[in-house]
């Protein structure tokens, strides 16, 4: 016969709804015990952005599953507990989002969207150059679940695609190359689908922007991080690119103040490329709760040394 053994399971998070996640978790787990404040005999512990000092409470932990796919402000918590396995959520209906956005990005710079509304402005009908998608050669930085995707569905509209990873990969349709510079310079556009480790950080920079084709874009739907702003605002003032999708900042919210707020190159969007979607991660988060009950492995393990 097998036994079931009960688990005590916290959900701490500041960003998601407990509203929107506790009510399915004890419909699909009803025989384990929840809680929203940490306590001594926790086993897992579901967190995104978890309140300070969440982590220093919990003595008998098993798992810590993130409920993003980021997780490098997990890791930079101090308190965060050594030996305990963290696994990111890989969440169908993110990664879906996450697509889209890129998507809608690219070709509103394709179709020249972006310039036909400052043209709608000023009353001012001139149309622009036609190109065919072929023409175009997007530049994707991580060939990870969200890069893939993103490939998958370029591809499929008649881009041209070049990427950019750590290791060798081999992805259909697209040139896969771990030289840096080679991508950014066949690229018309660059998205960024890195995560944010100390090699990553900044890797979007003056002299990095400024290899990326003459009159092209940047999509920044990672971490704010990987873009040096400054830097950023002076390659669009000089010309050389032509306009910069921006929806993740160093620090959120971004201020009243800040400069990119009103640059005419830039379009910014609020930290909504992708957001997680309980309906379809709940099957994953789910099953990582009934691997670890089984004595398995839990998927999406983050490689600590490598930050992901």
């Amino acid at each position: 016969m097998n036994i079931r053994f009960v688990l005590n399971i916290l959900f701490a998070s500041q960003t998601e709804d407990p509203a929107e996640w506790l009510p399915r978790l004890k419909e699909a787990l009803p025989h384990d015990r929840f809680f929203t404040n940490p306590e001594a005999d926790i086993d897992i512990a579901l967190v995104a952005t978890p309140p300070e000092g969440t982590f220093e409470a919990l003595k008998s932990l098993k798992l810590v599953q993130s409920l993003w796919m980021g997780v490098e402000r997990l890791l930079a918590d101090p308190a965060f507990p050594k030996g305990v396995p963290l696994a990111r959520l890989v969440d169908p209906g993110m990664v879906a989002a996450m697509s889209e956005s890129v998507l809608a990005h690219v070709l509103d710079w394709h179709r020249h969207h972006y310039i036909y509304r400052v043209q709608q402005d000023a009353r001012r009908w001139q149309r622009l150059k036609q190109y065919l998608a072929s023409d175009r050669t997007i530049g994707l930085l991580g060939l990870g679940e969200l890069g893939s995707d993103a490939a998958r569905k370029l591809g499929a509209l008649g881009f041209n695609l070049v990427g950019w990873s750590r290791r060798p990969k081999k992805l259909e349709g697209v040139t896969c190359l771990t030289e840096l510079n080679a991508v950014l310079e066949r690229s018309d556009v660059v998205v960024c689908l890195l995560p944010l480790t100390p090699q990553t950080r900044h890797i979007l920079n003056e002299r990095t922007l400024r290899r990326i084709r003459l009159g092209g874009a940047v999509i920044n739907v990672a971490r704010g991080s990987h873009v040096v702003a400054e830097d950023l605002i002076a390659v669009l003032d000089s010309g050389h690119l032509a306009h910069a999708y921006l929806d993740v900042f160093e620090h959120e919210p971004l201020t009243h103040e800040h400069p990119l707020w009103t640059h005419p190159g830039i379009t910014i969007t609020p930290h909504t490329a992708a957001l997680t979607e309980p309906r379809t991660a709940l099957p994953k988060v789910i099953e990582n709760i009934e691997r670890l009950r089984r004595g398995e492995p839990p998927l999406n393990l983050v490689d600590l040394d490598a930050g992901y």
